[in-house]
Formats: structure tokens, sequence, C-alpha cells
């Protein structure tokens, strides 16, 4: 017997996958439970159309993200902090800062996808990394200076 997924199942497929599995397994208990569908040809269809929608969509959504990724790596930020001696930082500069410092250039970025290893706490020129997507990710080039 074919049966369509629903759900993952260790051992038999993910999600989407077409099977085949012994007739009672699929009869008595992957389409009662709802684990999987029968595989006529009209679900097969309706599974293809499902599939081609989910692609678009992420393909969409990355376009997306590398046209956000060309207007980061387009800008230069640059934030004003406070110094000490020797040009140290009062503070540190952090993932707000640099959204705030998106916002006002016109980029709206969630500052979770600021990818900042350790707080940058001198003066200088950096080059941050921002992921955008799985597969995109952006420089920003972000100056610190004397306030």
């Amino acid at each position: 017997m074919k049966v369509i997924l629903t759900q993952d199942i260790a051992g038999i497929g993910n999600i989407g996958d077409l099977v085949t599995v012994k007739d009672g397994f699929g009869r008595n208990y992957l389409i009662p439970e709802g684990k999987g569908i029968q595989a006529t040809s009209q679900n097969i269809k309706k599974l293809e159309h499902q599939k081609r929608q989910i692609r678009e969509k992420l393909s969409k959504t990355k376009r997306e993200a590398e046209k956000l990724a060309a207007r980061i790596e387009a800008v230069s930020c640059t934030v004003a902090k406070a110094v000490g001696e020797e040009d140290k930082l009062f503070g540190s500069v952090t993932s707000m800062d640099m959204e705030a410092s998106l916002t006002l250039e016109g980029i709206e970025i969630d500052r979770k996808k600021i990818i900042l290893p350790e707080p940058i706490k001198a003066l200088g020129i950096y080059q941050i990394p921002i992921k955008l997507h799985t597969e995109v990710t952006a420089a920003l080039k972000l100056w610190v200076v004397k306030e």
C-alpha cells in the first residue's frame, strides 16, 4: 500500500514522503491515527501542488533577504559613544545600538538577527554579520566614534 506521510515517523519517513507500507499497517495505524493518507492520484497531485507552493514561498523570502542584504551592505552606520582614557568606551556597543542606527537609515532589522559574538568596547571600524535567512548573511559596516 502506498501512503503519503503527514507526520515524521522514525524508520519510515518524513512529512510529505510517499512510502510503501504493508496494507495492515497503513489501514489500521497510519490512516486512522492521521499520520498518513492513502496515495491516490488526487492526493499525490495535491501534495505536489503544496510542495510547489512551499518552494515558491521559500524562494521569495530568500530573494527578499538578498535585496535587504544588498541594502545593508551599501550602508555604513555610525554609533557615537562616550570614551575615557586610551579611547576605551564607557559601556559597550550592543545589538540594540546597531538596530537603532539601522532604523535611522530606514532599514528595519530585528536585533536578534545581528550576530555579535562579544560586545564592542573600543573605537574603530567593524564588519558585523547579520543573518537574514538561512542562506543569506549581510555584512554591516559599523563605525564606532567618540561622542
